[in-house]
């Protein structure tokens, strides 16, 4: 259509429906969309705009009556098309409350909200700072060991010394005569009362702490100096430098049961899983071992049941996850960084995280699923971190050379570091252990002092 045609029309419908607005178009035609608050008249229709405020409201609120059969025609049409779209940019009432099958006093009872766990504060700084004078500077010993009858033994040169925390008194055990020195390994047996101590001339010493007298030597199974012990029940495990794992059975004369042969340079982390089945071993070698203690054997050398060789740097950190019996973390030395999770059953790495430092001892929270590491150069801390997200939680500072040892207190809340700076520093890193409800006094059933019933 031309565009004179169209105009034209335009012009005589306008005119038709609002002469008034013609005219005065005619006149301001100049200006005619100039005005950015008053709506272009001309493209309005009043006669319909007064029809649906006069007559088409009143259709819309009561419209006209239809038989059952065209309504039901019309939804089956409307469906049909998909012209049903009035819930579009509609705005409706709030869906009905629903039903309480129970009433609100019982649910509340049988569904009690446990009450939020407070977030705990994790103190920056030592509780307690002890002096270690000759403590030996070499990663690859283990000169640090909390008991469970709440005694810590560490070892600073030749000898070996005892504090008791409960009530913060020392006392020397044994000093080892200057060719046979210096100790290069301590740990606790489980009851508490007896220790292991490993020497520099290949010797293990057991000793009572409580009578404080040696009870035997072992001998006869390393070649080198012993850097790392773990017992398992009446089993010690020891390591040396000569790249063996004994099995020594303590009770009996012929105390050598099995051999572990699988590193090539000095193991110096060992440590049995809590079900008392796998052990875990470490070493100079950049080698990580997992051996079953049910294919030990006497008469053979024992087969590893894993060989795991992602480590870059010597693996001396170890420790069994309390939660999950299969996880083992390993920490590496200062040129791996790394600490590793590693499932025993399968020998699969789950997860690497590099913590940009040597790590020299790992331990687990007995309470909840962190994990504490030692390190190094640079900065010399103690970190905390989530598992298994592995945020950092807290960084531990205050030892000025790298932190070589750690243990944990039997109750599993404090943690004592050895460092090269020689001092030992006690940490409250876990939180406080919480006290055991008392049980609940049983109800005396009725008669019960008596027999019988006559």
């Amino acid at each position: 259509m031309a565009a004179g045609s169209w105009n034209s029309s335009f012009n005589l419908k306008a005119q038709s429906r609002c002469p008034l607005q013609e005219q005065y178009m005619q006149r301001k035609n100049a200006r005619e969309n100039l005005d950015r608050f008053i709506p272009n008249r001309s493209a309005m229709d009043f006669d319909f705009a007064h029809y649906m405020l006069t007559d088409g409201r009143k259709c819309k609120e009561n419209p006209p009556a239809r038989s059952p059969a065209r309504e039901a025609y019309r939804k089956r049409l409307a469906e049909a098309f998909n012209m049903n779209r009035t819930r579009i940019l509609a705005f409706k009432n709030k869906p009905p409350a629903p039903v309480e099958l129970i009433p609100r006093e019982f649910s509340s009872s049988l569904h009690s909200d446990k009450p939020a766990k407070p977030r705990r504060q994790i103190p920056q700084t030592s509780e307690r700072t002890l002096d270690a004078p000759d403590l030996v500077d070499d990663y690859y010993l283990n000169l640090l060991d909390w008991g469970s009858s709440n005694i810590l033994a560490i070892a600073l040169g030749n000898t070996v010394y005892l504090w008791d925390a409960s009530n913060g008194s020392t006392s020397e055990l044994v000093s080892i005569d200057e060719e046979d020195g210096p100790v290069t390994s301590v740990s606790w047996a489980p009851d508490g009362q007896h220790i292991a101590i490993g020497l520099n001339n290949s010797e293990v010493q057991l000793w009572d702490s409580t009578a404080n007298r040696q009870l035997r030597t072992l001998r006869g199974g390393h070649r080198m100096r012993v850097g790392t012990l773990a017992w398992n029940n009446h089993i010690l495990t020891t390591g040396g430098n000569d790249g063996l794992i004994i099995n020594n059975d303590a009770r009996v004369r012929a105390h050598i049961v099995e051999t572990y042969r699988g590193h090539i340079q000095e193991v110096c982390g060992l440590k049995w899983s809590a079900s008392g089945q796998q052990l875990a071993s470490g070493g100079n070698d950049n080698l990580l071992h997992i051996w079953d203690r049910s294919t030990a054997s006497s008469n053979s050398a024992t087969q590893w049941l894993h060989r795991l060789e992602n480590h870059t740097s010597a693996v001396k950190a170890l420790a069994w996850c309390p939660f999950q019996s299969n996880l083992l973390a390993s920490g590496g030395g200062g040129a791996d960084r790394c600490i590793k999770f590693w499932n025993t059953h399968t020998g699969a790495c789950l997860n690497s995280v590099d913590t940009g430092s040597q790590v020299c001892a790992l331990l687990w929270s007995k309470t909840e699923r962190e994990l504490l590491s030692s390190h190094g150069f640079t900065e010399n801390q103690l970190t905390l971190w989530k598992y298994p997200s592995m945020v950092k939680m807290a960084e531990l500072n205050g030892h000025t050379s790298r932190v070589l040892f750690m243990t944990q207190s039997p109750d599993g809340c404090t943690v004592a570091s050895a460092a090269g700076d020689e001092t030992l520093r006690f940490w409250n890193v876990f939180g406080v252990p919480e006290v055991a409800k008392p049980t609940p006094k049983a109800k005396p059933e009725p008669f019960a002092h008596l027999n019988r019933i006559r």
